[in-house]
C-alpha cells in the first residue's frame, strides 16, 4: 500500500470555498462515502475511504473503499463485478464526507447480499421490512 496525502487547508474559508481538495479524516483515519446511482439519484451505499482509497478512486475513475472489518482497500467490484464507474465526486462544505455519483457495472447492484442498493429495508413500527 502507498501511503497517500492530501493537504490541509490552511483556513475556514480555503476549507469551505477554496479550489483544493483537503479533506477532514476523522480519528481512525477515514472519510465516510457515500454512492448514488448516477442515473436515477438512488443510494446505493455507505462506506469508508482513508486517504489511499480516496487516491485510487480519483486515480481510476472507480470507487475504491476501505474495509474496516478486513483492514484494507476494497475496490468494489473486484470479486462481484459490481464496479462503480464514477460519473461525478463531490465533498461536503466542511470536507469530510465524499459523494460518489456513479454507474455499477456487472449486474447492476451494489449491495453484498444480493439487493440493487444496500438500503433495502424499512423501518415500520420499530420493525425492519424489506423493500427492495
Amino acid at each position: 500500500m502507498t501511503q497517500a496525502s492530501f493537504p490541509t487547508a490552511p483556513t475556514k474559508d480555503a476549507l469551505e470555498r477554496g479550489e483544493v481538495l483537503s479533506p477532514r479524516f476523522d480519528a481512525n483515519g477515514l472519510i465516510a462515502a457515500v454512492a448514488t446511482h448516477a442515473g436515477t439519484g438512488e443510494v446505493l451505499m455507505f462506506a469508508w475511504m482513508n486517504a489511499e482509497a480516496l487516491a485510487r478512486t480519483i486515480e481510476l475513475g472507480e470507487a475504491v473503499y476501505f474495509s474496516r472489518s478486513r483492514g484494507e482497500l476494497w475496490h468494489k467490484g473486484d470479486t462481484s463485478g459490481q464496479v462503480q464507474k464514477i460519473v461525478e465526486m463531490r465533498i461536503d462544505c466542511d470536507q469530510d464526507c465524499v459523494w460518489l455519483k456513479v454507474l455499477p457495472q456487472g449486474d447492476g447492484g451494489a449491495c453484498h447480499v444480493g439487493f440493487r442498493s444496500c438500503f433495502y429495508r424499512v423501518v415500520e413500527d420499530g420493525k425492519l421490512v424489506e423493500r427492495p
